[in-house]
């Protein structure tokens, strides 16, 4: 039986993160995968990443992925592949199988790196082919290049259904509209209005009743749904679709972790069943670690740091990394974890009605009903001011972690303050030049570079853009409001595609003056 110091379970962001951290002390360590690739969900991530530049923010999740595999290759790092491990025994004693081959490893340390598992909805209808879960539609757009439909229905409001919406437009299929049982959006405010502005609708308190169709989805019935989550009689409407997607919530892979015969517990803010961990992720099991979805499902930001807590400690647990060393470096990643937990989303928030934004500003209710900012609730955040000349304008309205927007502008435009969750605001009085770095930067697509008065009685708008084809300059097409309602006409000024901006290019529009601080998309005139 072959013998390593670390047997990582999980070739994702924690399982990746972790073993970097441990192949720098020098440990002898195995990974395992069932996938023909490793990087875990961060290949399909095709969306900025929020967080701190310390937190890979506004880099897009392939990239990030592509880090970490060029890190762990350059450490020597061995993952095997199409690997599905079976089974964990006392002793750390790993089963797994590969080729159709069963062997045994065993790990002085062993780290569960598993990911989590889609949730389904099942309703009348629910296995016929179209039904997908959001994790599917998005291999299959994401690794694929396939479409997973042309007209798709979104049942869940939490920011994975948002993020694949948006994916879906992206890849040129129909979002219809996105569905929640709960009576407001569950994810980001700034992800909602991405698909708002397009033009997505919104129908909250409401659920799938049943699936139409034959041999294939060809459409949804809905229900409205009362407080005690019954469907009202008389309130079913039809909604033509070809593809359900689902996005309903993650569990964590825990079937290894109660084989192990660790503690568990039921955590409803970590998403299910857990293994019990202590600050390094190490559980009641001597030597046995867990992290990422595994341990509690969070964003793959936080999976990454709680590897590399769990790599520090294993490489401490047997001698490879001195007390002091490793006390610093699992404080320092802590530290980072603990301010990506903070702000309305956090985990302790789960479940809570959330009134007011930390800085006491009115939490939008309409944003959480409707997908995006009433044009009388806008002027209240400190992001939006109104100086002569070219200044950026930020609707971001939620205590999120995320800021390279502040680190972003050259000239100290935008601030936002050592805690990462605050709002950002415009200094008036900073000089704007027009970079775009802001715009670009931003991952949740919410800055806006604004000239209310250039002259003729017209405004120019800059915005993020990230559909295919791209516009040209002069082209006239429709200057679209928050809710993604054509509201006048529209000239291109100017398309800037930089390689900086990853792919997030600057759409520059001329709308009337009057319109500067609602026009918030363009559409070709043809659409």
């Amino acid at each position: 039986m072959e013998r390593y110091d670390l047997v990582i379970i999980g070739a994702g962001p924690a399982g990746l993160s972790a073993a970097i951290e441990a192949a720098r002390c020098g440990m002898n360590i195995a990974v395992y995968d069932e996938n023909k690739r490793p990087g875990g969900q961060l290949f399909k991530q095709i969306h900025k990443f929020f967080g701190s530049k310390e937190h890979h923010a506004k880099e897009r999740g392939f990239h990030i992925g592509e880090e970490l595999l060029a890190e762990a290759d350059r450490l020597g790092v061995d993952v095997s592949l199409d690997t599905v491990v079976t089974g964990l025994y006392p002793g750390n004693e790993v089963m797994i199988k590969k080729g159709g081959q069963v062997s045994h490893v065993r790990g002085d340390t062993v780290l569960l790196a598993a990911g989590a598992s889609e949730n389904m909805a099942p309703f009348d209808g629910w296995t016929l082919p179209g039904v997908i879960g959001a994790g599917a539609a998005q291999t299959m757009m994401n690794l694929h290049g396939i479409r997973p439909g042309s007209r798709v229905l979104m049942l869940g409001s939490g920011n994975v259904g948002l993020v694949v919406s948006y994916q879906l437009l992206q890849a040129g299929c129909e979002v219809a509209a996105v569905v929640d049982a709960a009576p407001k959006i569950g994810g980001y405010g700034v992800h909602a209005a991405k698909l708002a502005r397009c033009g997505v609708p919104f129908q909250l308190s409401s659920t799938i009743v049943r699936a139409k169709g034959g041999d294939h989805v060809e459409g949804a019935v809905i229900g409205r749904m009362d407080e005690h989550g019954k469907i009202i009689p008389g309130s079913e409407t039809e909604i033509d679709c070809d593809t359900i997607c689902i996005a309903v919530g993650l569990s964590p892979m825990n079937q290894l972790a109660r084989m192990s015969g660790c503690r568990m517990e039921q955590n409803p803010k970590k998403g299910g069943c857990v293994p019990v961990c202590n600050e390094y992720g190490e559980t009641s099991v001597r030597g046995l670690f867990a992290a990422g979805d595994a341990e509690g499902i969070e964003e793959a930001s936080s999976a990454m740091i709680e590897g590399r807590i769990a790599g520090i400690a294993c490489a401490n647990r047997l001698g490879f990394l001195e007390d002091g060393k490793a006390k610093e470096a699992v404080e320092s990643n802590e530290q980072a974890l603990d301010t990506l937990r903070q702000g309305m989303f956090a985990p302790k928030n789960r479940g809570k009605q959330i009134e007011k934004t930390d800085e006491g500003f009115p939490v939008s209710q309409h944003l959480l009903v409707t997908g995006f900012l009433g044009d009388d609730e806008v002027e209240v955040y400190p992001g939006v001011t109104h100086p002569k000349g070219l200044h950026p304008v930020i609707e971001c309205t939620q205590n999120i972690p995320c800021n390279p927007c502040q680190d972003a502008c050259p000239h100290g435009c935008i601030h936002i303050g050592s805690f990462i969750t605050a709002l950002p605001a415009v200094e008036a009085s900073a000089e704007c030049i027009g970079c775009g770095r802001c715009v670009a930067s931003c991952s949740g697509q919410a800055i806006f570079l604004v000239n209310e008065d250039i002259g003729g009685g017209y405004a120019s708008v800059t915005m993020p853009y990230e559909f295919m084809p791209l516009p040209e300059k002069g082209d006239i097409g429709l200057a679209c409001s928050r809710d993604g309602q054509a509201i006048g006409e529209a000239e291109v000024l100017d398309v800037k595609s930089v390689k900086a901006f990853d792919h997030t290019n600057l759409l520059t529009i001329r709308v009337p003056a009057e319109l500067s601080g609602k026009a918030r998309f363009y559409k070709a005139a043809q659409q």
